[in-house]
């Protein structure tokens, strides 16, 4: 275990005392194997932080940023009391083009500029934005605080995945070159060492404080045990605050297991930030009975109180996440302290005049919490709708919120709603999917949390139908699942679909496709659930339909390649089954 060398030099004492302060830093220590601590500027403890990036439309890659457009976002975050900024690159368009607004209009605000790597053999990419990130700093020093190499490159279900020597020394290219303190920005799973995750002591070696993120509302969807969200232990009265307190407490264990890793490594003087958390104020990708603007000031507030309390577990700083909503995020939007049209959110609005104030009103009261539903009873209807716009007269609908899910965690595949494209019929939405496929796959389901639906009635002339629209490549597996995995009921109902031959009028042409498959041509390719061991349980059950959609690429049964990971992105409209 790496050990602190707390003397830099054998000299007389006034000399000592002199040379510490000006050469150990950080408390005056160097983590054995490690670099001389850098100490964060006292802006970092006294100023509220947040995340910004000034993207406005749809199509980030396409749109011209304005600096006026910047100065008017500034001019809104300074007003509130926001100085201090992260930016997540380093690019002409976007970083140069803030830092010249903060100094040309004399604006007190304060920026930890990022830095973006690129996966894969991006070296010469990666090491022209380093150039970029060094002049930058180097020029505005007295507004760049520090810097963030990388963002989210190196926990486990990284989408742009670097590996950890490859970050030791794109990070300590960048010290060299620089005098402010630097980090990397990632997942608070890669800093605590947890199960799945490299070794972070490499990296730790090289900065000079952690910058970990931590996402109570993203893990209640991707990682449904590791919180209790639902708190149904709870009176309905209560629940909603026992849910936001769970929360708040959620990112204190991140933290905690951060710290405790460092600690064990002997940094125990290295501060954290925490670079990354927020709360959505609308549903924008599954999370029901959660996402909302009084939620989202309660998870605020909290954080709030736990920054200005004297506990001694606590960050250095957090930057919210994110300053503006930014549409192009599509199902990852929707965390904004301002909506993309610049109007404030609840959370902030006592900030503000309340001319721009984001239409409606709350109370607290309002806040959503998890409320069980009771069963459907036996679908009778002819419809029973899982996913569409256009209502359908006697149509049924599950009996909670679907939650579109990726199996396994970190989960195979994200999906949210896109206002991209509809199938025709329907509109305006449509949901995206994207594989995050792993060595074996990867596959998404449409899952109820608590209840069932008996759809008995739909066994022998029922269709499960859907539109699609992919270029995704080969077969695919759809179907649905029956039971669940907590009472060892599970049973997969998939049938393998394939394109060449247009099966069931499923294509992958890039076009607006109707697919429907009667469920008596998918039942007989059933089989236990993964996990499951009692054939007596595991078994079709119609009565209780808990996935009413499953879409999947398990490559040992579509007759793929190990590892494809092929991540080409499926569009899916007017979800349902008939009769």
């Amino acid at each position: 275990m790496p050990t602190f060398i707390t003397r830099c030099l054998t000299v007389t004492l006034s000399a000592l005392l002199a040379f510490a302060l000006v050469a150990c830093g950080g408390g005056g220590v160097v983590p054995s194997g490690g670099v001389q601590l850098r100490s964060l500027s006292a802006d970092f403890g006294t100023r509220k932080a947040v995340s910004y990036s000034p993207f406005r439309t749809a199509n980030r890659d396409t749109e011209v940023i304005s600096a006026a457009n910047v100065l008017e976002d500034l001019r809104l975050l300074q007003t509130g009391g926001f100085t201090l900024i992260r930016l997540f690159d380093s690019s002409d368009a976007v970083a140069k083009l803030v830092l010249q607004t903060i100094q040309t209009n004399n604006l007190d605000i304060k920026v930890m500029l990022g830095v973006w790597i690129q996966s894969g053999n991006s070296a010469t990419i990666n090491n022209a934005e380093i150039a970029r990130g060094v002049a930058l700093a180097n020029t505005y020093k007295t507004i760049v605080l520090a810097l963030s190499v990388g963002n989210e490159t190196m926990v486990n279900w990284s989408f742009n995945a670097v590996p950890v020597a490859s970050m030791v020394q794109y990070i300590t290219s960048v010290r060299s070159q620089v005098t402010q303190p630097v980090t990397t920005d990632d997942n608070w799973a890669f800093f605590a060492k947890a199960t799945g995750n490299q070794d972070p002591k490499a990296v730790l070696n090289v900065i000079d404080f952690v910058a970990m993120h931590t996402y109570p509302l993203a893990d209640s969807i991707h990682d449904a045990s590791k919180w209790n969200w639902q708190q149904t232990a709870v009176a309905a009265n209560l629940r909603a605050a026992a849910m936001m307190d769970a929360a708040l407490g959620a990112a204190q264990s991140d933290f905690a297991a951060v710290r405790a890793n460092m600690d064990s490594l002997g940094l125990n003087s290295m501060p954290i930030v925490v670079g990354e958390t927020g709360w959505k104020a609308v549903a924008s990708g599954g999370e029901n009975y959660r996402a909302h603007p009084v939620n989202q000031k309660m998870y605020f507030d909290r954080l709030t109180s736990w920054l200005s309390s004297t506990a001694a577990a606590k960050p250095k700083a957090i930057f919210y996440f994110e300053a503006f909503d930014e549409p192009w995020k599509q199902a990852d939007d929707k965390w904004g302290l301002f909506n993309v049209a610049r109007q404030a959110r609840y959370m902030v609005q006592s900030l503000y005049p309340s001319s721009i104030w984001e239409a409606g009103t709350y109370a607290l009261s309002e806040a959503l919490y998890f409320i069980p539903t009771q069963s459907n009873g036996t679908v009778t209807a002819s419809r029973y709708t899982v996913f569409a716009d256009t209502l359908t007269t006697g149509e049924v609908k599950p009996t909670e919120s679907i939650l579109w899910v990726g199996w396994n965690s970190p989960a195979t595949a994200y999906a949210g709603v896109s206002t991209l494209g509809f199938a025709q019929g329907d509109g305006p939405n449509s949901l995206e999917i994207t594989p995050a496929p792993t060595s074996w796959g990867w596959g998404l389901i449409a899952a109820l949390q608590t209840t069932s639906d008996d759809l008995s009635l739909f066994a022998t002339s029922g269709r499960l139908n859907f539109n699609v629209k992919t270029t995704y490549p080969g077969k695919i597996e759809v179907g649905f699942l029956t039971g669940t995995t907590t009472a060892g009921s599970a049973y997969d109902v998939y049938l393998t679909i394939d394109p060449a031959n247009n099966s069931y009028g499923y294509l992958n042409d890039g076009n607006w496709r109707t697919v429907s498959i009667p469920i008596s041509a998918i039942t007989p390719s059933g089989a236990m659930a993964y996990g499951m061991t009692d054939a007596s349980k595991s078994k079709l059950d119609l009565t209780k339909v808990t996935n009413s959609l499953v879409i999947a690429d398990r490559y040992a049964n579509t007759g793929k390649a190990t590892n494809l990971g092929n991540t080409s992105k499926f569009y899916i409209d007017n979800v349902y089954w008939s009769k």
